[in-house]
Parts: structure tokens; sequence; C-alpha cells
């Protein structure tokens, strides 16, 4: 371990930095520029939130109006159809059918072949 300590004091001594006076005035630059892009996207979602937010109460008049030209409409339908009767449909043109019903013969008169199997 001491080896170790020691060797990467000897590294750490010979190593030199080339600075030439700006890289200080880099860092600066990259941090403000990340932090200008950083409150970018901050302002961009938070509008975008906003405009969602919104956009949302509209629908939800939007549905709130739909839902009540619906009841409407239902109590329009049952008053119509309290109105339908015989009367009303001979008058319209229909008329009334003899009734036919298809029957089938009943179990007990099909004869079931025995299987041998």
């Amino acid at each position: 371990m001491k080896q170790a300590t020691l060797k990467l004091k000897t590294y750490t001594n010979n190593v030199n930095i080339i600075d030439n006076g700006n890289l200080q005035k880099r860092i600066l630059n990259m941090m403000l520029s990340t932090l200008g892009l950083l409150a970018l996207i901050y302002v961009l979602l938070l509008g975008n939130m906003i405009f969602n937010i919104v956009e949302r109460k509209a629908l939800e008049t939007r549905a709130l109006t739909l839902s009540n030209e619906v009841g409407s409409l239902e109590l329009q339908y049952l008053s119509v159809s309290q109105k339908v009767d015989l009367n009303l449909a001979y008058s319209l043109g229909f008329k009334e059918t003899k009734t036919k019903f298809a029957t089938r013969k009943s179990l007990g008169s099909v004869i079931i072949a025995k299987n041998e199997i």
C-alpha cells in the first residue's frame, strides 16, 4: 500500500497542467451555457404544462356541454316514444302480418343409431 502511495505522489509531481490562462474561463462558460440550457428546458416544460391544463379545462367544459345535450336528446326520445302505437303505425303505412312459426320434430321421434364401439 505504501508503494502505491509513493508511486502516486511521484506521478502527481511530474504532471504539468497546461492552462494557457483560459481554463477557468472555459469552465465558467460551460457552466453558464449548461445553466442557460436547463433554464430553457424548464421554461418549455412549464409552458407545456400550462397549455395542457388550459386545454383540459376546455375539454371538461365541452364534455359537460355534450352531456347536457345527450340528456336533452334522451328526454326528446322518451317523449316521442310514448306517442308510438298501432294507430300511428297504420297511418304510416305499416300492416299487420300473419305470423308463421318454424317447428322441429321432437327428440322422441328421432331414431338414434347404436354405436358398436
